[in-house]
């Protein structure tokens, strides 16, 4: 892989559209005991136990659930410069924040990617009382940190040749379609930091976004999780009962929030940066690829997304159909 003059570390945080903050800060803080940094009309800043700055999640206040930004930190200020001059060259569709402009933050360079999904990137952000060894203070349910983001789109072919040879980010597996005698890639789990992914792409109608991973220590927390939702009456909120992914390894629970915004409880994934690390290929008909056991995906996992929003207009992305495929391997 080339070298690049900017390191982009990982996912960092997220911002989501809610439509009651109310009800959306007793979910998130009472149900899955995210802590409030702060908070204004229109905003709660949220993070987990691990997290010593800012934010890992804001919930914005707005008509719809929708995903306003997926968030990435850089190792240095100049990283963004470099990352302007990239993206000017590529013809991405790109603004500037200035320091603030997102609470707690500083300069941010925010764009649409080719796939429609609004990226952001910045390096400075306030620091934050680190909750790791409150352990007094944790609750039942303790999310430890931000892990992915997995967006669908249209254009995978594109999209995944962008951000491998663009941003520099590697492939730890990857799910193929056989169409004929030709295998066309369905999805991919990329990433950043050393797991199995920061990011993964998901060939359909699109962009939508479909959910944000968190990280839990083991099965027992994310179980745990689960009894306290339900005691609280948020039985019906937790769509996707316990399993194990194939692709990742991941032992997961999805839940929603109350506007339909969609969390997975994650854990169990494994180191990926080797530099002999060889991506495991599956097939879209293997049975245990995205259940490895567990029972199968409701049709709503299956099927519902939230829209994503344009970067400048501040509205929803138009729902398109996938584009033809081609045949492209990692």
């Amino acid at each position: 892989m080339a070298k690049r003059n900017f390191d982009i570390i990982r996912l960092h945080h997220v911002e989501i559209a809610v439509t009651d903050l109310e009800k959306a800060r007793h979910f998130y803080c009472t149900g899955l005991n995210f802590i409030e940094t702060e908070s204004d009309e229109n905003h709660i800043y949220l993070r987990a136990i691990e997290d010593a700055n800012h934010h890992c999640l804001i919930l914005t206040k707005g008509e719809q659930a929708r995903l306003k930004h997926i968030s990435y930190r850089v190792s240095a200020d100049s990283d963004l410069d470099e990352l302007a001059k990239l993206f000017e060259r590529l013809g991405v569709r790109m603004k500037w924040l200035a320091p603030g402009e997102e609470r707690g933050q500083g300069r941010a360079l925010r764009i649409q990617d080719p796939g429609g999904i609004p990226v952001e990137f910045f390096f400075e952000m306030e620091k934050a009382e680190r909750m790791l060894q409150k352990f007094h203070l944790q609750g039942n349910v303790k999310i430890k940190r931000i892990d992915h983001a997995n967006c669908l789109i249209t254009n995978i072919d594109e999209l995944y040749a962008w951000y491998t040879e663009h941003l520099g980010f590697m492939t730890s597996e990857f799910t193929v379609k056989t169409e004929g005698d030709r295998e066309n890639i369905w999805a991919a789990w990329m990433h950043r930091k050393p797991s199995v992914h920061d990011l993964a792409l998901i060939s359909e109608t699109g962009p939508r976004y479909h959910h944000t991973g968190f990280w839990m220590d083991d099965a027992k927390s994310i179980l745990d999780a689960c009894d306290h939702l339900a005691s609280l009456g948020y039985y019906q909120n937790i769509e996707r009962s316990p399993g194990r992914h194939g692709t990742s390894n991941a032992f997961f629970v999805y839940v929603r929030d109350p506007d339909g915004n969609r969390i997975e409880l994650y854990t169990g994934d494994y180191f990926s940066n080797d530099p002999d690390f060889e991506p495991i290929k599956w097939n879209l008909d293997d049975p245990q690829r995205a259940t490895f056991w567990g029972a199968l995906p409701p049709e709503s996992w299956r099927k519902e997304a939230v829209p994503v929003e344009d970067i400048f207009t501040g509205e929803p992305l138009p729902i398109l159909p996938v584009k033809s495929a081609q045949t492209v391997q990692p």
